[in-house]
């Protein structure tokens, strides 16, 4: 097991360090600008606003900023088509509690990629590996395509000794960056800039997701699907839950990863208070949010390192590198922002554990049948208002909690009810497991008590 001084200090998770970053700053949102700017797009339909040209290194003005945003924000298309991305932890088969060193990762990189012949390949600061599936049509389609390059990878990987465990949070190793992307270092330096050092590196380097991305639909579904996507994500924590374990420390939560993000800036990370206007919601919130990365002229990224709205950059309240920013720095900003929807011209879902094999095909199917399929939606959207703000209690209890347990359980028989007939036993398969209040996590906890947590995560190494 790793050096246990390197272990996470669970302790510091628990608290927020927002309020201490913005007495620091001592910043005051220009909510008069986001005001006349959200008041100017509000109900406005994508296809009325005019395509924008904004040269790359031309200063953005507060209008073409909130425009540019609210015209990405969601695509008018029809409900259907599906993408995925799975992140794993890579492992050492020879010393599962070491960190794999990025040379190695770049010795298997090209035999990886063309391993994953429909997906794309990249891989995390703390070496993580995530594989992207194409936009298929439909969901069978997606995990069919995702699941066997899944599969061809790990087959790859077990020619450089190495593994993939499919688990939410790194439950042995110290946390640690290994991947050198001048991105991610800058983020690690802002994160310890602004008091976040303990979540932040946490979330880079030592957390695994599955995204689920569905289209946005046409226009006039807008607000009910994002509605839908958002509400349904305590139950979906619950269900997928695969995190109680962090470097060798076993915790009181059900999904630590959740716990971790929530541990982060909340104006980049928290759940929207979303509106029927979606997009405008979104405009608002990505706006306030505080800028992380600044690029400068020679192609390097700096660090912001304090607590700055990207709007006051913008106005030019604040001038990060000596300059106002451009439609690139914007562009870097949105993808610096991971609230549990987020807006990218479809629906990305980020708030689901990563789980193994025998399981995210199911949740992937289930989430996408309770969103695309009217008549689960419908039902769907009843069932999960009751519970759509128990973000903390998914995390921390999951089916445990009484009323997530009713939902989880009556959301997966509509799923199974509904879900495309090549997937049911699999989705029937984990409304079973929904139903005796467990999750995929707790299926490893049980392997932990039994072999410990080092053969444990082995294990699923060499699965």
């Amino acid at each position: 097991m790793s050096d246990p001084r390197a272990r996470v200090d669970l302790k510091s998770l628990a608290v927020s360090p927002l309020a201490e970053i913005q007495a620091r700053a001592r910043v005051t949102i220009h909510f008069e600008f986001l005001t006349q700017a959200t008041h100017r797009i509000k109900g406005a339909r994508v296809s009325a606003i005019p395509s924008l040209s904004v040269a790359a290194d031309e200063p953005l003005t507060t209008a073409t900023a909130f425009d540019h945003v609210y015209e990405a924000a969601l695509t008018d298309a029809e409900v259907g088509t599906v993408g995925i991305e799975l992140e794993t932890h890579l492992v050492d088969l020879a010393a599962p509690a070491e960190r794999v060193a990025w040379h190695r990762i770049e010795q298997a990189l090209p035999a990886v990629k063309t391993a994953a012949r429909t997906s794309a390949v990249t891989f995390e600061p703390g070496g993580q590996l995530e594989l992207s599936s194409l936009p298929a049509s439909g969901v069978v389609a997606a995990i069919d395509g995702l699941r066997l390059d899944e599969q061809r990878v790990r087959l790859v990987l077990a020619d450089y000794d190495l593994g993939l465990a499919h688990v939410g949070c790194d439950p042995i190793r110290s946390v640690a960056r290994v991947n050198p992307r001048s991105r991610y270092q800058a983020m690690e330096q802002h994160y310890r800039s602004t008091g976040q050092s303990e979540a932040g590196l946490t979330m880079m380097c030592a957390t695994a997701a599955m995204q689920v991305n569905l289209q946005a639909g046409k226009s006039g579904q807008w607000s009910e699907r994002v509605a839908l996507a958002h509400a349904l994500g305590p139950v979906f924590i619950a269900i997928a839950a695969n995190s109680s374990l962090l470097s060798g420390t076993k915790t009181q939560w059900k999904s630590l990863r959740r716990r971790v993000w929530s541990a982060l800036d909340p104006h980049s990370c928290a759940p929207l208070d979303w509106t029927d206007d979606p997009a405008a919601s979104w405009t608002s919130f990505a706006l306030q949010a505080p800028a992380t990365l600044v690029s400068r002229a020679d192609g390097g990224i700096d660090p912001v390192g304090m607590y700055v709205p990207f709007l006051h950059w913008v106005t030019g309240a604040v001038r990060l590198g000596g300059r106002r920013p451009t439609i690139n720095d914007l562009q870097t900003h949105l993808s610096t922002l991971f609230p549990p929807v987020r807006l990218r011209g479809y629906l990305e879902i980020r708030y689901l554990d990563t789980v193994g094999p025998r399981w995210w095909p199911a949740v992937a199917a289930a989430l996408t049948t309770l969103i695309d399929v009217p008549t689960a939606a419908d039902a769907a959207a009843d069932i999960a208002e009751e519970t759509a703000t128990l973000w903390e209690t998914a995390a921390e209890f999951g089916l445990a909690d009484e009323r997530l347990a009713r939902a989880a359980q009556r959301c997966m028989e509509i799923a199974a009810a509904h879900a495309p007939t090549e997937l049911r036993f699999a989705v029937e398969d984990l409304a079973s497991l929904v139903a005796q209040r467990r999750c995929p996590g707790d299926e490893f906890a049980d392997r932990v008590d039994d072999i410990g947590a080092l053969a444990a995560f082995e294990e699923l190494a060499r699965a």
